[in-house]
């Protein structure tokens, strides 16, 4: 029987897709969820993007992972079912969730709005099951309303992608006027080239596929640099405030350093697979800086689709329905997506 205290009707079997072991593709999968708590919420998914730390998960690269393991964590779906503490959300409204599921909200980190920092930080889809579902239950807190003017689809990928590139820029004080470089034009830098551009900088894309020139131009960059060519990344010496790398890929981080202004920053928030190496003269003279980025705040979440939704930003997206999502993942493995696979019950 059904908790009075609990608003709306939840399922009492959760159907979804899980690795079995390490490496190896999706099966169906069904469990039965733990009983609704007083601050959570039910939601019916309706769709969930594909990013590469799914596949991450699912090979357990990381060394994190538990199986079965249901990856997922660019969610879109309506709220089926609320736990007596949960406010601000209404039964059948459509919310968003990324990356985290909860935190503390008593540290430090959280009470300065950093709950992507607190050191409880709970994954959506780590030690817990996932997106690739039709339904999942999660801290009503980290549910987002999503604004009307978004699509479902398109918003799955601004949930993980759309946000850790938002935040980046944001929390390092980028602003209009400033000559934004964008290292990689792939699931994450093609919607960085987006923001930054209606952020009102001057941007730059960098990338190693010469034949993307156009369509970076077409997603709001003012130059396109052929990184493979030293010659080229000479001629753009000292002329990027902010350079964000959203590749994994091993590049000479050097020549991107020298190609910040005085007082610039390179940040990565994609991970190179070797130790980032810079002489640190580069660095002393020109007083610039290398730094870092993860997964985006509440505020940023809420502000990146803000903005996200007035400014017209929208993934370039593949849909494809739930029970192929076995494809998808090979599709993005074997790196044929532009840019973001996006699955739909």
């Amino acid at each position: 029987m059904m908790n009075r205290d609990l608003k709306g009707i939840h399922q009492m079997t959760i159907r979804c897709y899980a690795a079995k072991k390490p490496n190896a593709s999706l099966e169906p999968f069904e469990y039965d969820p733990k009983p609704l708590l007083r601050h959570e919420v039910e939601v019916k998914i309706s769709h969930c993007g594909i990013c590469h730390s799914d596949i991450h998960l699912i090979d357990n690269d990381w060394g994190i992972s538990d199986y079965p393991l249901v990856p997922g964590h660019e969610i879109v779906g309506t709220v089926t079912a609320l736990g007596p503490e949960v406010e601000g959300l209404t039964q059948g409204q459509r919310v968003g969730i990324g990356w985290q599921r909860s935190a503390c909200l008593n540290c430090e980190c959280c009470l300065r709005g950093f709950e992507n920092l607190c050191s409880q930080l709970k994954d959506t889809c780590v030690g817990n099951h996932g997106g690739f579902a039709d339904a999942i239950r999660i801290d009503h807190r980290f549910a987002f309303p999503l604004p009307d003017e978004l699509d479902s689809a398109d918003a799955a990928p601004l949930l993980c992608g759309g946000v850790t590139v938002y935040s980046a820029l944001a929390s390092y004080g980028v602003r209009p006027a400033m000559k934004v470089g964008v290292i990689g034009i792939g699931g994450l830098g093609h919607l960085a080239l987006q923001f930054a551009s209606k952020m009102g900088c001057e941007v730059t894309a960098f990338s190693s596929t010469p034949d993307k020139e156009a369509e970076a131009r077409g997603l709001g960059a003012h130059h396109f640099v052929f990184d493979d060519d030293s010659q080229i990344l000479e001629r753009v010496a000292s002329t990027q405030d902010f350079i964000l790398s959203t590749v994994t890929a091993d590049l000479n981080w050097a020549s991107y350093v020298d190609a910040l202004r005085p007082g610039g920053k390179l940040c990565f928030v994609g991970v190179p697979k070797e130790a980032i190496s810079v002489p640190a003269f580069s660095l002393i003279v020109g007083r610039n800086s290398i730094c870092g980025s993860p997964i985006g705040s509440r505020t940023d979440m809420r502000e990146m689709l803000d903005f996200a939704a007035r400014n017209g930003i929208k993934p370039c997206t593949e849909n494809i329905p739930m029970s192929n999502v076995n494809e998808g993942i090979d599709r993005l493995r074997s790196n044929q997506v532009r840019y973001r696979v996006v699955l739909s019950n």
